[in-house]
C-alpha cells in the first residue's frame, strides 16, 4: 500500500533482495504466513493507542511496548498519516479519532495463510484468514519497497490484488472474523529482487467503503492489519 510496510532484521531475509520476473512456473507454489508490524519486529501502524487516558491523543505501538498495551482500546486517528514503521519519531501524539471497538490484542491476534503460484503468465492466489474484525470489509494488495528501505523512509507502492480497478480486491469477513480468497488474474505478481521488496498485504476499512485503485487514507480509515513478504525471485529459482 501506498506507504505501508517495510523491512526490519526480523524481515532481512526476505528483503535482502534482481530484475523483476514472473515466478518460474515450473516451481511448486509459494506458501506464505501473514503476520502484523509487531511480530515482524516494526512499528505499528495504523491502529492507536491512548497512552494517557482522556488525553485525546493516541500512538503507535513500538515492538518493545507490545505487552503493555495488549488489553488497551484501539483507536483510529481524526486524520491520515503517513507510514514509517522504522522511525520512532513518527509514533505520535496524533489526535484520537474513533473507537475500533477491540483491544490491542485482538487486533494482533489475526492470522492468515495463502499459496500462491504463477503458470502461463497467470497467478492463482488461495489465501485464509482468521480473527479479523467480524462483518468488516477488507482489501488486499501488492506492494512494493524500496530495498534497503531509504531514510527517510520513502513509503510504498501499492496495487489492488487482480484487476487494476480494485474490485477484486475486496472481501468481507463473517460473525467470527473469518473470511478467504480464491482469486486468478493475468499476469503473475513479481517477487522481491535486489532493488526491491515485494508483498501480499491486507487492509481493513473501518468506514466500511473502498477506494478502488487507492488503499484510502491509512490511519483514519485504512487500517493494515497483516502482510506476508514474497521471496526473492533468485532464491525461488533455485529452489531455496
Amino acid at each position: 500500500m501506498k506507504r505501508l510496510i517495510s523491512t526490519s532484521a526480523v524481515l532481512a531475509i526476505a528483503i535482502s533482495i534482481s530484475a523483476f520476473i514472473n515466478i518460474d512456473p515450473t516451481k511448486e507454489p509459494i506458501q506464505l504466513t501473514f503476520v502484523d508490524h509487531l511480530k515482524a519486529g516494526l512499528i505499528e501502524q495504523d491502529v492507536y493507542v491512548e497512552k494517557t487516558p482522556g488525553s485525546g491523543k493516541v500512538f503507535r505501538v513500538l515492538p518493545e511496548e507490545r505487552e503493555k498495551y495488549l488489553n488497551a482500546p484501539v483507536y483510529t486517528t481524526s486524520k491520515s498519516h503517513h507510514h514509517d514503521p522504522f522511525d520512532k519519531q513518527k509514533c505520535g501524539p496524533y489526535n484520537k479519532g474513533v473507537a475500533l471497538g477491540m483491544t490491542l490484542g485482538e487486533w494482533l491476534s489475526a492470522s492468515g495463510t495463502a499459496t500462491y503460484e504463477c503458470e502461463a503468465g497467470w497467478g492463482t492466489l488461495k489465501a485464509s484468514f482468521e480473527n479479523l474484525a467480524p462483518n468488516t470489509t477488507y482489501t488486499m494488495w501488492h506492494f512494493f519497497m524500496p530495498a534497503p528501505p531509504t531514510v527517510p523512509f520513502m513509503g510504498t507502492l501499492d496495487i489492488p490484488m487482480g484487476d487494476r480497478d480494485g474490485k477484486h480486491s475486496v472481501f468481507t469477513t463473517d460473525a467470527k472474523g473469518r473470511a478467504s480468497m480464491d482469486i486468478k488474474f493475468e499476469h503473475c505478481l513479481q517477487l522481491s529482487n535486489s532493488q526491491l521488496a515485494s508483498g501480499i498485504a491486507i487492509a481493513m476499512h473501518s468506514d466500511g467503503k473502498t477506494y478502488g485503485p487507492d488503499p484510502g487514507p491509512f490511519g483514519s480509515v485504512t487500517h493494515v492489519q497483516l502482510f506476508a513478504m514474497l521471496p526473492h525471485v533468485n532464491d525461488h529459482i533455485a529452489g531455496r
